[in-house]
């Protein structure tokens, strides 16, 4: 199946054969890892990525109100080709520090994962596993924490990233490799993450809260 909007798109892999059809399904989120950039440019006052997650983690689940739309990155496609920018929601100066943004950034991430993944269920898709490289957001363990839970999915990282993961299909599609066996040689799992009860519960409630801030912009 596939979304009637285009919201997500079906692409062939590199090992698709007519005989052995091996479709993905791409999901993108324009505005994801720029966010904790830009973060880390104008409000992260030198600090490193590992620093932000460390103050991101003394922050509780939720940042006590505070909502971030990560889509500051041009038009969103699974958002129907929306660019309706980034903003921030429930902003309280007597209560939210730099860490609540921090923790709020990653927040919004996921709950955008989950409303993507949304879509996939509704083709068919029930994701129960992310395989993912262990780089970019995926070495917070807050986030990997927030994305577990509130997908129920398991996260399994490898030592790996999209550079890697690119050259090596490069080099299955080329012939490079002898086989597909042989471009993954030396791939290795290096940790994961499983839901928390605890966390699912309460970010199963703050997603809605954040989806009804989303919804708004669809019907201005």
């Amino acid at each position: 199946q596939f979304d009637p909007m285009s919201r997500i798109n079906t692409f062939l892999h590199v090992n698709h054969t007519e005989r052995l059809n091996r479709l993905g399904v791409l999901l993108c989120i324009n505005g994801t890892g720029i966010l904790n950039s830009w973060l880390k440019k104008n409000a992260g006052a030198g600090l490193t990525y590992p620093q932000m997650n460390d103050i991101a983690a003394s922050v509780d689940p939720g940042s006590d109100g505070l909502f971030i739309l990560p889509f500051g990155n041009g038009a969103e496609r699974m958002l129907r080709n929306r660019d309706i920018g980034a903003s921030v929601h429930g902003l309280n100066f007597n209560i939210h520090r730099q860490g609540h943004l921090f923790r709020a950034a990653q927040e919004s991430i996921a709950y955008s994962f989950r409303f993507g993944l949304e879509i996939m269920k509704e083709t068919g898709i029930n994701p129960t596993v992310i395989r993912a490289g262990e780089s970019n957001m995926f070495l917070s363990k807050v986030f990997r924490d927030i994305l577990s839970s509130l997908t129920s999915t398991v996260i399994t990282l490898y030592n790996t990233d999209g550079s890697v993961g690119a050259a090596r299909g490069a080099g299955i599609g080329s012939g490079w490799f002898k086989s597909e066996q042989d471009a993954f040689e030396g791939l290795e799992v290096t940790g994961s993450s499983e839901p928390d009860n605890q966390l699912s519960m309460i970010y199963d409630a703050k997603y809605m809260e954040w989806l009804e801030i989303l919804q708004n912009y669809f019907y201005e």
